[in-house]
């Protein structure tokens, strides 16, 4: 088949881990002998940019694009409200996205089309597909459908219940907009699902859960209990609760425990003042690789302290990859992969005594430790990339044969 994944970032300016699920199906794809076509956006680098180029990577065929707009994702910092207030209302409906898109879509004529949360893209991309009756799939990777924020998120950090009228306005609109044109809808959560269900979203077209796919280790790694490593991998801003995680660690008394944090953000000098000089906790800013993977590899427990709806965090099923338990927030998607006692812990979001308690118990008690290490191993399997391809490829044919 001939298949088109549209995804607001790729490699190598990834934003996020839906880029990366989106670089991980579409290499995969692309080894099994499918013909593997992207299309996503780059940085404003003068008008040039506002044109589609193409490239070839590891077989891909991947097209880039600046949507036009009143300034670029890459520089979101330091941008007045009303700035920001104009470049989202341009974003919810770009017309040089829509053009750019319908006319990449007539040239290489995909028999499917996988669309991802199209941040930065424009909901006009739905209209691009649909105009051209080309069967496609949307992927819930976050909630742009109901929030401008993505997140859920008030501006105050707090979660959002309560939409105010000019969110709900928005709501109404991404609606009318996305409608029930997709052929099937996607999320590795069902948490994302019912969300939208329950604000109107896709009541009549086809929803399913499909986790994400990581590429399993064939056995668990082996894990050293001289002294506890807890990693936190993600971004350093506010709803990541990272400044629940300092402040529990911080109040354990025990010189054997190291905390390693990795990822960057706007939070980053905020969160380094507030571990306030404990030489137990370590930045490394963001990190791939090898370097990644052994911190990994040799952690013994990972950490997703969320105080917003995760959908479903990849760090989590990377770190069951590396037989790594988890200790989560009760929040979202979370508690769809956690299993209390089996491969982790769960605990209330931005309850620091709790988590504080949780990774206590744990250093304390290793022979626990090694008992989650197992379930969390076992609970990779399930999520293996090989089974996740031979899915997509399943759904792929049939929406493409009706």
């Amino acid at each position: 088949m001939k298949i088109c994944q549209i995804i607001y970032t790729y490699p190598p300016y990834a934003t996020g881990g839906a880029d990366i699920y989106a670089q991980r199906i579409s290499e995969e794809l692309s080894s099994k002998g499918h013909e593997v076509v992207v299309i996503t956006t780059q940085p404003y680098n003068g008008l040039s940019s506002l044109k589609s180029s193409h490239q070839v990577d590891n077989g891909i065929k991947v097209y880039r694009f600046y949507p036009l707009n009143i300034y670029s994702w890459t520089n979101t910092a330091g941008k007045s409200i009303l700035t920001k207030i104009v470049w989202n209302t341009l974003d919810i409906w770009n017309l040089h996205a829509y053009f750019v898109i319908k006319n990449i879509l007539k040239k290489e004529k995909p028999d499917v089309v996988h669309i991802h949360t199209p941040t930065w893209i424009s909901l006009s991309a739905f209209d691009a597909i649909k105009s051209l009756n080309i069967p496609f799939v949307f992927t819930v990777h976050e909630y742009l459908l109901l929030c401008r924020r993505v997140s859920l998120l008030h501006a105050n950090g707090e979660v959002c219940d309560d939409p105010r009228s000019i969110c709900k306005l928005y709501q109404k609109l991404s609606r009318s907009i996305v409608a029930n044109k997709p052929d099937l809808v996607l999320a590795p959560s069902n948490f994302v699902l019912e969300m939208l269900n329950k604000n109107g979203f896709f009541g009549e077209s086809t929803c399913m859960k499909l986790p994400l796919g990581i590429t399993p280790h064939n056995q668990k790694t082996r894990k050293n209990y001289e002294k506890i490593d807890v990693v936190y991998t993600g971004a350093l801003i506010g709803h990541k609760g990272v400044d629940v995680l300092i402040n529990a660690f911080k109040d354990l008394e025990h010189d054997n425990i190291q905390l390693h944090i990795v990822g960057k953000g706007e939070k980053m000098e905020d969160l380094r003042a507030l571990a306030d000089k404990d030489d137990r906790i370590s930045f490394y800013g963001f990190l791939e690789g090898d370097e990644l993977t052994s911190l990994q590899e040799n952690a013994n427990i990972t950490v997703m302290p969320s105080v917003w709806y995760e959908n479903s965090p990849m760090a989590i099923y990377e770190s069951f990859k590396y037989g790594t338990p988890v200790i989560g927030s009760k929040i979202g998607g979370i508690p769809e992969l956690i299993q209390e006692n089996v491969n982790g812990f769960l605990f209330e979001p931005g309850n620091i005594q709790e988590l504080h308690d949780i990774l206590q118990y744990l250093v304390e008690n290793p022979l626990e430790l090694e008992k989650l290490e197992t379930g969390a191993f076992k609970s990779s399997q399930k999520y293996d990339m090989n089974l996740h391809i031979k899915n997509l490829e399943k759904l792929y044919k049939e929406i493409s044969d009706k």
